[in-house]
C-alpha cells in the first residue's frame, strides 16, 4: 500500500509524527525541533495524554498520536477478557480525545474509529494494538489524500510566482500544498511569522519549507500588516483546529489580527479544512487557556520581571467576514455557505473511519 506521507518532509510522515511499536509510543518532541531531533517515549497511554497536552506534539500531530495511544493502551489490556478490554479502551478513548479541549470533537472521531478497529480486531482474533495501527494508516492515508485535494484548490489561489503568508504550523496541508506547487512550477516566497510562544511558524513551517526547496522568511509576530504592505503578499492561508458551520475559524492565537490586516490591504484570506458538525456556531468552539507563565519567556529563557502577570489564550476566532474561503476537499467555499459542504458528498477531514 503507497502511504500518501510519501514525498513529504521528515516530520510530516507517519513514524516522524508518533508512532506505536513493542509496547510504547515515540512522539517527535516538536518543542525543540529542528534543534534538536528527540523522540518522547510513552509506556502508557495516560503518558501519550499528557504528551499531548505538555504540546510535544502539535497541529495535527496529536490525531496521530492519540490513535497510536489507542494502540498502546489495547497493548496495556491485552489479557483482559474482552468485555474489559473494550470498557478500557472506552475510558482510553475519553482520556486521549480530551488531552486538549478545543480539539474534542476530532479527536474523538479518531479515537472512536479506533475504538471500531479494535472491537473487529477482538471479534476476528487479530492483535489488536497492530489492528490499531493499521488503522491508523489506513486513516492517515485517507485524511493526507484529502488535505492534497485541498492543497490543489489552495494552489489555484497562487499566483506562478509570488508570496504567501502562512500562520503557525498547518502540518499536512503546508507539505502538500508546497508539494503541489512544486509540481506546478510555481515559484513561491513563503513569509512566516514565528508564532510565539512555541515558534511553530519559525521551528516548524519554516523548516518544512526549508526542507522542500522553498524561499522561506521568517517574521515576528508583529510584523504581519508591514510585510503584507512591504513585499506584496499576494495570499494569506492557514488552517484551522475548529470551523463552525456558521463560517467561524478557530485557529493559533494571531490569525485575527493577521486577517484584519489583510481585510485592510486587500489581500485574499484562504483557510484550509472542512467544517465541524459538532460546531453549530462560534459559541460551541471551547478557546483554550494556557499557562500564562509560558508568555513571559522565550524558549525557556525568562523575558519578563517577576511580579509581571502573562495571558495565554492558545487561539483566537475569525469570523466570516473576513475570510475569502474555505478551502476543502470538495473546492473552495463561501464562509457563509458551509452546510453545503456536506451535500457534496464528503464526510469532513476527520471523518470516522472504520
Amino acid at each position: 500500500m503507497e502511504r500518501a506521507d510519501k514525498d513529504l518532509a521528515f516530520m510530516l510522515r507517519y513514524e516522524n509524527v508518533a508512532w506505536y511499536e513493542n509496547g510504547e509510543v515515540r512522539i517527535l518532541d516538536r518543542r525543540i525541533y529542528p534543534q534538536r531531533v528527540e523522540f518522547v517515549v510513552c509506556k502508557g497511554h495516560q503518558e501519550v495524554a499528557r504528551a499531548i497536552a505538555d504540546m510535544v506534539t502539535q497541529s495535527a500531530g496529536p490525531y496521530t498520536a492519540a490513535a497510536m495511544g489507542m494502540a498502546l493502551a489495547a497493548h496495556e489490556c491485552r489479557d483482559m477478557t474482552a468485555e474489559n478490554q473494550t470498557e478500557y479502551l472506552k475510558n482510553a478513548a475519553f482520556t486521549l480525545s480530551h488531552a486538549r479541549p478545543t480539539t474534542v470533537g476530532r479527536m474523538e472521531l479518531i479515537t472512536g474509529g479506533c475504538l471500531a478497529a479494535a472491537r473487529y480486531a477482538m471479534d476476528s482474533g487479530a492483535d489488536t494494538a497492530q489492528a490499531i495501527v493499521e488503522h491508523t494508516v489506513k486513516a492517515n492515508n485517507i485524511r493526507y489524500r484529502k488535505v492534497e485535494k485541498m492543497a490543489g484548490f489552495l494552489a489555484d489561489t497562487f499566483p506562478d510566482s509570488g508570496e504567501v503568508m502562512t500562520q503557525c504550523f498547518g502540518e499536512t496541508i503546508v507539505g502538500m500544498m508546497l508539494k503541489v506547487a512544486r509540481e506546478r512550477g510555481k515559484n513561491l516566497r513563503i513569509f512566516c511569522p514565528e508564532t510565539r510562544p512555541y515558534f511553530q511558524g519559525a521551528r516548524l513551517t519554516a523548516t518544512v519549507c526549508r526542507d522542500m526547496g522553498f524561499d522561506v522568511t521568517v517574521i515576528t509576530d508583529n510584523m504581519p500588516a508591514f510585510v503584507m504592505e512591504r513585499e506584496g503578499i499576494d495570499v494569506f492561508t492557514c488552517a484551522a483546529d475548529a470551523i463552525s458551520l456558521d463560517g467561524h475559524v478557530a485557529n493559533k492565537i494571531g490569525t485575527l489580527q493577521i486577517a484584519i490586516a489583510a481585510k485592510y490591504m486587500g489581500v485574499p484570506v484562504y483557510v484550509t479544512g472542512a467544517p465541524d458538525v459538532g460546531h453549530k456556531t462560534r459559541d460551541d468552539i471551547k478557546i483554550e487557556m494556557r499557562d500564562p507563565e509560558f508568555v513571559l519567556q522565550a524558549m525557556g529563557v525568562r523575558t519578563a520581571a517577576d511580579g509581571v502577570k502573562g495571558y495565554y489564550p492558545a487561539f483566537d476566532i475569525t469570523p466570516p467576514e473576513l475570510i475569502t474561503g474555505i478551502v476543502t476537499d470538495v473546492g473552495i467555499l463561501s464562509p457563509f455557505d458551509l452546510k453545503s459542504y456536506f451535500d457534496r458528498g464528503s464526510r469532513g477531514e476527520f471523518e470516522m473511519i472504520i
